[in-house]
């Protein structure tokens, strides 16, 4: 198990760098630059532009900004917010707790919705339960997490007055609405991806096994049918907490949350491309720990599984 999770942590270098590599690039393209943008707040004179884009180091070429961003980088260094100068990983410090906190409670949320309602389908395969959970599936894939955001604010924030209308406030009833405009699509995959994988396990002679030895139907579903069906499951959430912390980004600015959503919503605004490449690449690292974590939990749920 050591000398596979060190391989895996060796491979995931060069897959961090071509990230890297990748994203200087595409905020280069984006028309403008962070002098520019400073044009909407305060005015400057061409003379003045031009001394600050050389101090900040953005009429260098491309390859001479990102050699000193990669060595920089090399030493832990993220760089500093062309706004306020500040250093690019305290802004992610500050953040990074909220943008998780968020992403964690929609993966509970997708998790309570998506896998009961998964299991109940596939145990009464092809009837009125079974249509009713795939089309309540359907449904949670098809809305837009933003207008879902939104229609609850005006339900449960304005007109039931139930939890506070901005996602911002301490405690968590700040926290249930931006959860679950977040988790509601990603439960929906669940939905459908658990009841897939239910009809198949039930199929298994495992499950025959048990239910041949007398065991309570509850006890065949949920502690040997289920167990067996986890193991795609929980592969999608480890590919869903990427999808859920892109998603962040949306959610965080329709209820006015702030974390590292909101923070990089105003750097691509602002051109402040240390501050997007730092977000980016902390986003990139973290998508790769979950998904190896979840590479080990694999032998947890099946002890077939062996890892060389």
């Amino acid at each position: 198990m050591i000398t596979y999770l060190i391989q895996r942590i060796l491979f995931t270098l060069p897959v961090l760098f071509g990230i890297t590599v990748v994203v200087f690039f595409v905020v280069a393209l984006i028309p403008g630059d962070a002098v520019a943008a400073m044009m909407t707040q305060i005015k400057l004179d061409p003379v003045q532009m031009a001394s600050l884009r050389r101090q900040l180091g953005l009429d260098d070429p491309l390859p001479v900004q990102l050699g000193r961003y990669l060595a920089d980088l090399a030493q832990g260094d993220l760089g500093r917010s062309v706004f306020g100068y500040r250093p690019v990983r305290a802004l992610i410090v500050d953040n990074l707790g909220a943008t998780l906190q968020l992403t964690l409670a929609a993966i509970l949320v997708a998790m309570a919705i998506g896998v009961p309602l998964g299991v109940l389908a596939g145990v009464r395969r092809n009837t009125a339960w079974d249509l009713g959970g795939m089309l309540v599936a359907l449904a949670g894939i098809s809305i837009p997490g933003f207008w879902l955001g939104l229609m609850l604010i005006q339900l449960f924030a304005v007109n039931l007055g139930w939890f506070p209308i901005t996602g911002s406030g301490a405690g968590l009833k700040a926290l249930v609405l931006p959860a679950v405009s977040l988790g509601l699509a990603e439960a929906a995959i669940l939905a459908r991806l658990t009841r897939a994988s239910m009809v198949e396990s039930l199929q298994e002679d495992y499950v025959r096994t048990a239910r041949a030895k007398g065991l309570p139907q509850r006890s065949v579903v949920w502690r040997h049918a289920l167990r067996g069906a986890f193991i795609p499951v929980v592969t999608m959430l480890g590919m869903q907490f990427g999808t859920l912390l892109g998603g962040a980004v949306v959610i965080e600015n329709v209820f006015a949350r702030q974390g590292l959503g909101t923070v990089v919503t105003r750097a691509v605004i602002n051109r402040d491309a240390p501050v997007v490449q730092g977000v980016v690449l902390t986003a990139a690292s973290l998508y790769v720990l979950v998904n190896l974590a979840v590479d080990v939990l694999y032998a947890f749920l099946d002890p077939r599984i062996r890892y060389a």
